[in-house]
């Protein structure tokens, strides 16, 4: 490698962005309050407005984005009875990645009869992006747990697709020490092209992912009440307890809709930044 580009090498490492959070929520007196909490580099975490019994948080990335070769981490811990909904300030964007991928990577702990809610706002990828994204997610028997993502492929607003790059995510999910879902997305080089194809999206630049425990036959008939109203594709099922809906849509602004109208569905609040 030249000397100019052993330059442009580490001057490009030097500035990638890091950040990390880690906290703890509690049940206190009835009321969910929130424990240590630890922020390094980029990230932050906030804790907006109290409330009657739950508590809700809004990340923020002081960085302005992910570009390639960042790396997040979060780390949350729901103590037992506590409720805790989590989202972000904006829908995160993830920039073209000349080098390495960026990594972002999730883990979250949920305890027994306590609940969260992992609600961000999109994904947006653009083109020649290039990040993968790992959730490590343990649950108490007696817990539950609501998480969504939207991943957008493109600011479809703008008239802009992803053709190329790389997305990564992996999610792992284990409820009373067991490993009960356990999945693995990959899309990289041609994006533009496999997204094109009947079988993975149809031409489609969104799509969305809600999990739901405990889920099952009861929950998934009562969101397929809504199925008319959908706006692109959505896909239902339900086993071991566990709920799952799958979404795909042409854009950003319609799966979000048929997002909403699931999570209507199963009496969710929804964080005040989607009501915006």
């Amino acid at each position: 490698m030249r000397s100019d580009a052993l330059a442009t090498s580490s001057v490009f490492e030097a500035n990638r962005a890091r950040g990390a959070v880690r906290f703890e929520v509690q049940l206190r007196e009835g009321v969910t309050r929130r424990g240590t909490l630890h922020e390094s580099g980029s990230l932050r975490v906030r804790f907006p407005s109290p409330e009657d019994q739950g508590l809700s948080g809004v990340f923020v990335n002081t960085a302005g984005g992910v570009a390639g070769g960042d790396n997040f981490d979060i780390d949350v811990t729901a103590g037992q009875g506590s409720r805790l909904t989590l989202t972000t300030a904006a829908a995160e964007k993830v920039y073209r990645a000349p080098g390495p991928a960026a990594q972002l990577n999730i883990a979250l702990q949920v305890g027994a009869e306590a609940h969260l809610s992992w609600l961000p706002q999109e994904t947006i990828l653009f083109d020649r992006a290039r990040v993968q994204r790992r959730f490590d997610i343990a649950l108490d028997e007696a817990a539950s747990l609501l998480l969504c993502e939207i991943v957008v492929f493109g600011r479809t607003a703008m008239g802009e697709r992803m053709e190329q790059g790389e997305f990564v995510d992996r999610w792992r999910l284990r409820r009373g020490g067991r490993l009960v879902f356990a999945e693995t997305v990959r899309l990289d080089g041609n994006i533009g092209a496999k997204l094109a194809r009947s079988a993975i999206a149809k031409g489609g630049a969104a799509i969305g992912t809600a999990l739901i425990v405990p889920g099952d036959e009861a929950l998934v008939e009562r969101i397929r009440e809504a199925s008319e109203s959908f706006a692109g594709e959505v896909g239902i099922s339900a086993w071991n307890g566990v709920a799952m809906a799958r979404f795909c849509a042409q854009d950003a602004a319609r799966l979000r809709a048929d997002m909403m109208a699931v999570l209507a569905r199963t009496g969710a609040a929804l964080p005040r930044l989607w009501l915006n």
